[in-house]
């Protein structure tokens, strides 16, 4: 068996730190809330992330979504660097090498990785959820799995189920908190995350869903997703009691931060998509103190050993 190439871990760290500077601005100031080891770690894995988001979507750092045509060769392209990195191998770029290093670095099992790529894959094909369950479970392959990731590399072990599943339910949150907030972008692209079943129920023909005289069902729906948004979040911060204080501030942090955005888009009604919701920086550091403070408590507030809630979607058998 041949050695591993040497990877220049610092450069790797800078690249993907200027990337997580570009592409989220939340999950930047979350990142410093991280010791600086779990902090690289993150950067690392958020570069590899948004690289291949990238790619999929024909996008720079996130941005306006680009039409693409070529779905299928962009996807062949992340599973085939990202199983060139996973293998230890040298990919010429520095999101997919970082991402390889983290990976070894962390024992994060492979099979998240791959459950992301397949949330893309979903998007590749063109894909429209039909049903709830349809919708949450693209919600774990873009985010949840990400969440997974994200544990196991704050030092949750993998086999530790329970507060994966708390894990994933923060992934979920924030992507329902997405889909929310991005209908009018998502449409302008030839995309729709609302299931069709939710679109039937209100009455709204396909593709009439961002028409003025809708506005009313559809702030209706948006409503019910950020209803669900907060359950999850909910949810998710019953697992924080299994992390290291400095992670568990930056989990609540980024949780309250990405909560408040399903929040200002059920507050805003008809108008959520006259102008993108965003968290302002105030809204942000004020979030920092908050979560500081519900770290002391988070035992005694969330009880790891409360029954996660039946009715919330879970994510599928390992």
């Amino acid at each position: 068996m041949t050695d591993l190439p040497i990877f220049d871990r610092p450069a790797l760290v800078a690249h993907a730190r200027q990337s997580i500077a570009r592409g989220s601005k939340s999950f930047a100031m979350a990142s410093t809330l991280f010791d600086p080891q779990t902090r690289e770690r993150a950067w690392l894995l958020y570069a590899w992330c948004r690289k291949c988001d990238d790619i999929a979507d024909g996008q720079d750092h996130g941005g306006t979504l680009q039409g693409v045509v070529d779905g299928q060769a962009r996807l062949s392209t992340i599973r085939v660097m990202t199983d060139q990195a996973l293998r230890g191998e040298p990919t010429g770029d520095p999101a997919f090498d970082g991402f390889g290093v983290v990976m070894r670095e962390c024992a994060i099992p492979a099979r998240y990785a791959h459950d992301l790529i397949e949330g893309f894959a979903l998007d590749a094909r063109e894909w429209r959820p039909r049903s709830q369950d349809d919708m949450l479970r693209y919600c774990y392959h873009v985010a949840g799995a990400v969440g997974c990731m994200m544990a196991v590399l704050m030092g949750v072990d993998p086999d530790d189920q329970a507060t994966l599943d708390r894990a994933c339910d923060l992934g979920l949150a924030f992507q329902l908190a997405n889909i929310a907030r991005d209908i009018s972008e998502d449409e302008a692209a030839d995309r729709c995350y609302l299931p069709q079943e939710w679109l039937a129920e209100m009455d709204m023909p396909p593709g009439e869903h961002m028409k003025p005289w809708v506005r009313p069902r559809l702030a209706i729906l948006a409503r019910r997703m950020a209803d669900m948004a907060a359950a999850y979040e909910e949810s998710a911060r019953h697992g924080t009691g299994a992390l290291p204080p400095r992670a568990a501030w930056a989990v609540l942090a980024a949780a309250g931060i990405y909560g408040d955005i399903a929040r200002e888009v059920a507050r805003r009604g008809e108008q959520a998509w006259d102008a993108r919701v965003i968290t302002t920086k105030a809204a942000k550091l004020g979030w920092v103190a908050r979560a500081g403070m519900q770290v002391i408590g988070r035992a005694r507030r969330w009880p790891a050993d409360t029954p996660r809630p039946a009715h919330l979607w879970t994510r599928p058998a390992v």
